[in-house]
């Protein structure tokens, strides 16, 4: 440092005092004793004095004038009559020949306050001069043993030396600074201090006090305390020296005030940021307050800095900003102080510090010349933001990059999409198909985007855009074109164990339920591959699955073989599928996964539509490249729309459609389909079953399952023209009937309801045929024993001209029905209806019919009772209809009449099982038989223990069916044995030889695996449910099933058959271990002796 008396201390090294290094000088104790001595307090002379007052920016308290004087002269006697403090008096005789201002104000006896800050500032710098020495002098000492603790530095203070310092230094702020700094400029809180020295000699005072001070925070432990604790008053006293006005400056020359700027930078470029932000707002002040509320007590209002001073702090606090690292410390600064955990949540809480920090770190700063210069600066510092891995202040460091961010796009928002949300989605962009990156270049197997990469974008991705829930056309148009790329993702996610697959679904979750319904639309469209509206991941490129649970993005190698690379790609597309479809499921509620629904049935009307014009016109033999390519292009997308929607139907649920408008349009789409390609061909009957389920879903809202208003009228107006053309185009009658009464009932907005919407109404909720839903207008009740088919209209009478035969019985040559049973006198009207329905061509009106006559049967209804054999014709008839729900139903009821009179039904269903296949019907007969066989199985389950008595039927029904010609029946029948075996308990009795024998021959002989393989299974069961007792009930088969398992384990081609038998013999080594060594068990006998 500069021995001159009018230099401030400057960044680098210092000197020992008269510019010579010394190696002895005074202990470190007597320095701190003497600072000790200069503040010693006189003992409390009145009550309102305390013991341990602290030096404030008065002189009241314990260090009044006269201790402080006497203090003064105390030590001055020390320093001249102690010999061993020789050594510190030469020091501060070396200190104060440097410093002028200091030794002036010592020998001011006149001021008392002032002259005790000049000594402490002296014994403070002789304090610091002797650290230094020492540890100079200890640079070169050997350092502690190998396993012993390091010792201490030469220039450490002990805790009681610490504190004596920082009560020094304490003082030296209140009486050397504060009294001389003008209201406004660095007060806290109290009355204002009086400064007792005239106006010329402030401003040197000010200098000297400061310039010490500044030299002192050149020693770490000096400098630590000091900035910590008075930082806002050095800091206010720099700022006045070098930038105040020249009336407050008055005695300080232009190149002191020049040193005092260079000062206020290099101790703010050199201090803790966040520290340096907090002192320079605090200088700044707060805005100007309005008047308080009448009544409402408030706390001393401070005097507002004065405008100089806060045009100084703005210029120094986007300094502050503009620094590397400025960003956080910026926000730090505001944001720190809160005190621990439930301070860092009040913190993260309040919003409006937050979105205070966004407005600041948004606006460019005037000594910014550049906008985009600025923003290239700052933005990358803000996406830090979102990285803080410090629990305590993630949450408002992330709020404050979110806030920060969606304020700068809404401001600037060219400059925030280059700077900000492109490095925000850089690693998704890299793997995007429409990346300028050439990744064809690249070999197999790089990695270009890496799993930390990848797991911090997609968490930005959620924090900026979902959480931040903005939805701009800026931030959704940014977010679509990785949309396909966080897709792509999902469905990987969905494959295998990440948690990247919760915050990629709540990411498209959010931009479709933001983004208008026609670019959500056409985004679904692109996830399916049906569009190009998104991008999605590179043809070269794949997900690998990370070692954290994230992934990574890969080039991956070129498959050479075609069948492979056809399996990827069918796999992948079923995947994409699959995982749009589970993505529609979270969507249902708002109607976005119904309004795509219908999109991909209008799809498909144009698939059938294509098809028809494809089919009628003649393909030329000789076409080009480009036309096959087309071509192949559009088979491709007909398969993915098909695919589509089988899986939507199978997956989605009935909640798909949240309003009329949406039901609406699915007829519509429907119903065009059937206009522009009837019912033709091998698909007819699932077209017709469609078609009819639609209408009856209109028929089931015009007769009151949905309260309609004139408004849902409106919209199904819109229906009219396609059922008009239906009901001319269609080849079926009754399809075009139902058509002619549906456009009916909606232009009269329900006042006229037809018959025949009753039972299209039934088909759909499953009501009772005959008691359809009555129109708004009034139809009669179903108490009054009319039928729907009695109820007149004003309908043309053209499509109802049809002979009563239809109305009542089938004829036996109608598609998918058998001839329906008439119904006696005795049943009421209600039941003759619902034996007919059971004949309905229509398969969900007859499984309707099918199950509300079970329902009459567990309900024990006396006409049920009465035609149960005409309930068991009808049910065994329905059995042989080929569609599922059908003939399930019809296996319930046949079961549940069985089981409640099985002494009456179950004979006859034991003789049709056990007649043989006959004529050209003996697949179709085989296939009803294994339907009868579930029946039996059914009800021996729901008979229990009843079963015994019908024991020897079933067990010799199952082994005639074993014996049968088709294969299929054979393993039935089989299988039916083994569980019946274990209903029996495997009491099989006399009976158990032909079943052994039955089995060891099909084991042995029979051509098909998976008739031997139910054999094998069903000697298994055996074995597994008799365990120990084997050896008793197979005591005269037990050899030749042995015989039997070794046999198909040597000589059986079928290894499934092979496994089985191994199990077998297993059990049967198990059983045989237990005869043959039975467990040793000790027991301890008492005999009472006589």
């Amino acid at each position: 440092m500069a021995t001159h008396s009018r230099t401030l201390p400057l960044p680098g090294g210092s000197t020992m005092a008269g510019g010579t290094e010394t190696e002895t000088g005074p202990e470190l104790g007597q320095v701190v004793e003497a600072l000790e001595l200069l503040l010693r307090r006189q003992p409390p002379t009145g009550p309102g004095e305390r013991d341990g007052g602290e030096v404030g920016p008065s002189l009241e308290g314990s260090l009044r004038p006269e201790t402080l004087r006497s203090n003064a002269a105390e030590l001055e006697k020390r320093l001249r009559q102690a010999p061993d403090w020789e050594s510190l008096r030469d020091l501060r005789r070396a200190v104060l020949a440097r410093t002028p201002a200091l030794a002036g104000g010592v020998a001011n006896e006149a001021e008392p306050g002032w002259a005790a800050a000049c000594g402490l500032l002296a014994l403070l710098l002789c304090l610091k001069e002797r650290l230094a020495t020492l540890a100079a002098a200890a640079s070169g000492a050997v350092g502690a043993g190998p396993g012993a603790a390091p010792p201490p530095s030469a220039d450490t203070l002990s805790v009681g030396q610490t504190r004596a310092v920082g009560q020094a230094l304490r003082a030296a702020v209140g009486l050397g600074l504060v009294p001389y700094l003008p209201p406004g400029v660095g007060q806290r809180p109290g009355p204002p201090a009086v400064s007792p020295a005239p106006p010329a000699a402030r401003g040197a005072r000010l200098r000297a006090a400061a310039a010490a001070l500044a030299e002192l925070t050149q020693h770490p432990a000096l400098a630590g305390p000091l900035l910590t604790r008075h930082l806002g008053l050095l800091l206010a006293s720099l700022c006045l020296l070098g930038h105040g006005p020249a009336t407050h400056c008055e005695g300080v020359t232009e190149a002191e005030r020049v040193q005092c700027q260079e000062t206020l930078r290099h101790i703010l470029d050199h201090v803790y940021q966040p520290l340096a932000v907090q002192e320079l707002l605090v200088l700044q002040g707060r805005p100007k307050q309005g008047p308080p509320s009448p009544g409402v007590r408030t706390k001393p209002a401070l005097v507002r800095a004065p405008a100089w001073l806060r045009v100084l702090c703005g210029q120094l606090l986007s300094e502050r900003l503009l620094r590397p690292n400025g960003v956080q410390a910026v926000v730090r600064g505001i944001m720190e102080g809160t005190g621990g955990c439930a301070g860092a949540e009040a913190a993260a809480v309040d919003w409006r510090k937050c979105d205070a920090i966004a407005k600041i770190l948004a606006s460019c700063p005037q000594q910014c010349l550049s906008l985009e210069d600025y923003y290239s600066l700052v933005c990358p510092q803000v996406l830090d933001l979102l990285h803080m891995q410090d629990k305590l202040t993630a949450r408002q460091f992330q709020r404050v990059a979110t806030t920060t961010l969606l304020t700068m796009a809404k401001e600037h928002p060219q400059l925030a999409e280059k700077h900000l949300l492109r490095p925000l989605l850089a690693p998704l962009l890299r793997g995007s198909e429409a990346a300028e990156l050439v990744v064809e270049d690249l070999l197999a197997g790089t990695v270009l985007v890496t799993e930390t990469e990848l797991s911090s974008c997609v968490e930005d991705v959620l924090k900026v855009y979902v959480v931040g829930n903005d939805s701009s056309s800026l931030l959704l148009g940014s977010l679509q074109s990785v949309l396909g790329v966080v897709f792509s993702l999902y469905s990987f996610a969905k494959q295998n164990v990440s948690y990247l697959r919760s915050l990629c679904q709540d990411i498209l979750l959010w931009f479709l339920e933001k983004s208008e319904r026609e670019v959500s639309l056409a985004v679904l469209e692109g996830f399916a591959g049906l569009g190009s509206s998104i991008h999605t991941l590179h043809p070269r490129c794949r997900f690998c699955v990370g070692s954290e649970g994230g992934a990574t993005i890969t080039v991956e190698e070129t498959i050479s073989d075609e069948d492979e690379a056809l399996y990827q790609k069918v796999s992948a597309e079923q995947s994409r599928v699959e995982s749009l479809v589970e993505l529609l499921s979270h969507c249902q509620k708002c109607g976005l996964a119904g309004d795509f629904f219908i999109r991909c049935l209008k799809e498909l009307t144009h698939v059938t539509a294509e098809d028809k014009e494809a089919s009628n016109s003649d393909m030329m033999p000789g076409r080009s490249l480009l036309e096959l390519e087309q071509y192949h292009a559009g088979q491709r997308r007909k398969l993915l729309v098909l695919q589509l929607v089988a899986t939507l139907c199978e997956n989605v649920s009935d909640t798909v459609f949240t309003d009329i408008a949406q039901v609406q349009e699915f007829v519509a789409a429907t119903l065009q389909r059937a206009c522009v390609s009837p019912a033709q061909g091998p698909g007819a009957a699932a077209e017709a079953q469609t078609l009819a389920m639609a209408m009856g879903l209109v028929a089931a809202i015009l007769g009151g399952a949905v309260q309609l208003q004139s408004s849902d009228f409106a919209v199904l107006k819109q229906l009219v023209p396609w059922l008009e053309e239906l009901s001319h185009t269609y080849p079926e009658p009754l399809t075009q009937e139902l058509a002619t009464d549906l456009r009916i009932a909606i232009c009269t907005h329900g006042a006229v309801s037809p018959g025949t919407l009753g039972a299209a109404a039934s088909g759909v909720l499953g009501k009772k045929p005959g008691t359809g839903a009555q129109s708004p207008a009034g139809a009669l009740s179903p108490g009054s024993g009319q039928t729907p088919s009695q109820c007149s209209h004003s309908s043309p009478s053209g499509p109802r001209e049809r002979n009563q035969g239809q109305r009542v019985c089938h004829k036996p040559g109608d598609a998918g029905s058998a001839p329906a049973p008439c119904a006696s006198s005795t049943a009421s009207a209600g039941l003759q209806e619902l034996l007919v329905s059971a004949y309905d061509p229509q398969p969900p009106s007859r499984a309707a019919a099918l199950r509300h006559l079970t329902s009459l049967i567990t309900q024990r209804d006396p006409e049920a009772v009465q035609l149960q054999e005409k309930f068991l014709q009808v049910f065994l008839e329905n059995l042989q209809h080929e569609d599922a729900f059908v003939y399930l139903s019809a296996i319930q009821g046949v079961a549940l009449l069985s089981s409640e009179y099985p002494e009456q039904i179950l004979p006859v269903l034991l003789a049709q099982y056990k007649c043989p296949a006959q004529s050209t019907e003996d697949t179709a007969a085989a296939i009803t038989r294994m339907k009868l066989g579930e029946v039996l199985m059914r009800v021996t389950r729901a008979l229990g223990d009843m079963v015994f008595q019908h024991r020897e039927p079933l067990i010799q029904a199952f082994l005639r069916g074993a014996r049968d010609p088709d294969s299929a029946l054979r393993a039935s029948s089989l299988s039916n044995l083994g569980e019946l075996c274990q209903h029996l308990g495997f009491q099989l009795g006399a009976i158990i030889q032909e079943v052994t024998s039955c089995l060891t021959a099909i084991a042995r002989t029979d051509p098909e695996a998976e008739v031997r393989r139910a054999a094998v299974h069903v000697v298994v069961l055996l074995l597994r449910g008799l365990s120990d007792k084997a050896t008793e009930v197979l005591r005269d088969v037990l050899r030749d099933f042995y015989r039997l398992l070794k046999h198909v384990v040597r000589a059986d081609p079928d290894g499934a058959t092979v496994l089985h038998a191994q199990l077998a013999l297993q059990e049967l080594d198990t059983v045989m271990r237990k005869v043959l060594f039975p467990p040793q068990t000790l027991q301890k006998r008492i005999v009472v002796l006589p």
